[in-house]
């Protein structure tokens, strides 16, 4: 199966958090609160929104930064994704 947004919605699977201490000691994702930081898996066609034109700004394979409590969670074949509103997303991480 296959999540296709709708509007102005993005599709977003989180990234993993591991931490490194100074000392080398990993700390796994779940130990504490989850990043907002996530990557494009799918992105809606934008359009007119509440009469107003949305220009999709995002793309797939974008790492972005998102706001905290934003969003719908979705699980479909056992990955965890997000469904948040481009609106909801804060800034496009550039390597």
């Amino acid at each position: 199966m296959k999540l296709v947004p709708l509007g102005d919605r993005v599709v977003l699977k989180q990234l993993v958090a591991e931490e490194t201490t100074k000392s080398g000691i990993v700390l796994p994702g779940q130990s504490k609160e989850k990043p907002q930081q996530a990557e494009v898996v799918a992105v809606g066609p934008g359009g007119v929104i509440d009469g107003k034109e949305v220009k999709m700004e995002v793309k797939v394979g974008d790492q972005v930064i998102y706001s905290k409590y934003a969003g719908t969670e979705v699980k479909l074949d056992e990955e965890d994704y997000i469904v948040v509103k481009q609106s909801d997303i804060l800034a496009i991480i550039e390597a």
